[in-house]
């Protein structure tokens, strides 16, 4: 039985290697849309219902549907507002359902990484052909509608299996060479991007995406009001910020269209954006450019530093 997920070792948050984002930015700040599609009456899953209640889920289709056609619009305008490029966790199922809202955010230089197909169909129970399949598709999905070559991947519903980030990191080289498959942010481990082992020996990494800063798990599971959520994401920044200043840190909003986007929620949203970007030395940027960034600058020092450290350890 293992252990540990077997992706990554050990690296005590203290004395790292310092790592550094362009012009001196303390916090690189990356906002990630999730833009999903959920399927009224989806293929059955014996691991997981897609919906809680009984067919048909009409209330839980319905707010999902109110994302894309309302949440998003609004939320993309206030993304606009100052001046951030959001990042998608794409169900790539919407290129087909709802293509203006892909070319609404590719006229806007906007990131597409893959969220799988649609976001009621699970990684559970999938065999490694499948799931390879589902990976495949997603990716080859977002490039004929983008031209973009996929960098990330967040599993579908975060239904994370233990091949999900071999096969992603393999079918994006297989498909697009270095160019594909080169992060994941279905870790949840750190608040600084960390190699991660693949079998394939690719160099692979991972970015911070926040559980506790995402609006479902904020409004949904923990049960926060509005203004608390306003000021969790300014905490949160505030702290990420102070260590920054010593090496560089990751703050990652993830949101839903039919979260965040509501008209009672969105102001508490719009007072932490106004407040983030309000400082100078932030990097707003996307998930690729993060990835790319720590890849191209900084994996090597942090591989050796915590290689180091592993053999220190007694």
């Amino acid at each position: 039985m293992k252990n540990d997920p077997g992706y990554y070792d050990y690296w005590p948050y203290h004395d790292r290697p310092k790592i550094t984002w362009p012009n001196g930015a303390k916090v690189a700040f990356w906002v990630a849309p999730n833009i999903e599609f959920y399927e009224l009456d989806p293929p059955a899953n014996p691991y997981r219902k897609a919906w809680p209640g009984p067919y048909p889920s009409i209330g839980g289709y319905g707010i999902r549907d109110y994302g894309n056609r309302v949440g998003h619009m609004r939320q993309m305008k206030l993304l606009d507002k100052y001046g951030i490029r959001g990042s998608i966790s794409l169900s790539t199922a919407l290129c087909e359902h709802h293509p203006e809202i892909i070319e609404l955010c590719a006229e806007r230089e906007w990131e597409f990484f893959s969220h799988g197909i649609y976001n009621t169909r699970y990684t559970y129970g999938m065999s490694e052909a499948q799931e390879r399949e589902m990976i495949t598709d997603s990716i080859e999905t977002i490039y004929r509608h983008t031209q973009q070559k996929c960098a990330g991947y967040l599993a579908p519903a975060l239904s994370h299996s233990e091949q999900t980030i071999d096969l992603f990191a393999e079918a994006g080289s297989a498909l697009f060479g270095d160019d594909a498959g080169f992060y994941t942010c279905d870790l949840f481990h750190d608040d600084q991007p960390t190699p991660i082992k693949t079998r394939s020996g690719k160099r692979f990494a991972s970015i911070p995406y926040s559980l506790e800063m995402n609006d479902t798990i904020a409004y949904v599971v923990n049960k926060v009001e509005p203004r608390q959520y306003g000021k969790m994401l300014k905490a949160n920044f505030d702290r990420l910020y102070q260590e920054g200043a010593e090496s560089g840190t990751i703050m990652c909003i993830p949101t839903h269209n039919y979260q965040v986007s509501c008209p009672h929620r969105l102001k508490a949203f719009e007072e932490a954006l106004e407040y983030i970007t309000g400082h100078s030395d932030v990097w707003v940027t996307t998930g690729r450019e993060i990835a790319s960034h720590f890849l191209n600058n900084h994996y090597d020092t942090v591989s050796n530093d915590i290689a180091a450290k592993r053999g220190g350890l007694r």
